[in-house]
């Protein structure tokens, strides 16, 4: 597959010019003109490239690339390294952050209820689609400790849980990654729960004065799931050859 069909493939499933965000979303780093190998990933770090090299990927696919807003722009230390290190092997750098959080097929927050085996009912804000994440509700009510014990099996990571363990839960809100600021839409909502993938000082002192359970899953290990679906697709679709490399991240 030409890459630039690829990229004009996924910027427009993706609908990329719906989101404002903190990072250049698409192709940040372009490399050979053909596609037949794809690596994905959560985030394009020097160990991921290394393995896209290894398996002499053509492109890496992932949700957290490169050029975030705030950050020194210049090209040096490890941003020089990772660079290098494509442009070397002639490698493309695909990179899609709100929009692969956001999407109702492939998205990490359709991906996560998924794997939780959560019951989306609404999104989380239904004045705004831009605005990624779900409201709903588990299939089966639990107690919070069981949902614990829940989230630690299918995530294979034990979450920080903020609440009474004895109480029911039967709804819930989520919104991967770095969320925390969300949690007022399920508590403004009257939602028993919010998972996210971290933690932040505010996040205790609301869960504990709105009675509203605040999970902490990892950043990581919530957001494993879109560029692996998105990956999938484009193997089934295309015939491309794509595989998921989950490099660990306890975070």
């Amino acid at each position: 597959m030409k890459l630039n069909q690829l990229v004009a493939y996924l910027n427009t499933q993706l609908q990329i010019n719906k989101f404002k965000d903190y990072c250049p979303n698409g192709l940040q780093v372009e490399g050979k003109s053909e596609v037949m190998r794809i690596v994905t990933g959560v985030t394009a770090c020097q160990q991921l490239i290394d393995v896209a090299i290894e398996k002499q990927a053509d492109a890496i696919l992932v949700h957290h690339g490169y050029f975030w807003k705030g950050e020194n722009e210049a090209i040096t230390g490890i941003k020089k390294q990772r660079i290098q290190s494509l442009l070397k092997h002639d490698i493309s750098l695909l990179a899609y952050h709100l929009p692969l959080d956001s999407h109702a097929q492939w998205g990490n927050n359709l991906q996560l209820a998924k794997v939780l085996d959560f019951e989306v009912t609404g999104p989380i804000d239904p004045t705004d689609d831009r605005v990624p994440g779900f409201m709903g509700r588990l299939k089966t009510p639990m107690s919070a400790r069981q949902l614990s014990d829940h989230i630690s099996q299918k995530l294979n990571r034990p979450p920080q849980h903020i609440g009474e363990e004895d109480d029911l839960i039967n709804t819930i809100a989520w919104c991967t990654g770095g969320a925390q600021s969300y949690m007022q839409y399920a508590i403004d909502a009257g939602i028993d729960a919010y998972l996210t993938g971290e933690i932040n000082e505010p996040s205790v002192h609301n869960a504990r004065e709105s009675g509203t359970h605040f999970y902490a899953a990892g950043h990581h290990a919530t957001e494993r799931y879109g560029a692996k679906a998105l990956g999938e697709h484009l193997a089934k679709e295309f015939g491309l050859q794509v595989e998921f490399v989950d490099i660990d991240n306890p975070v």
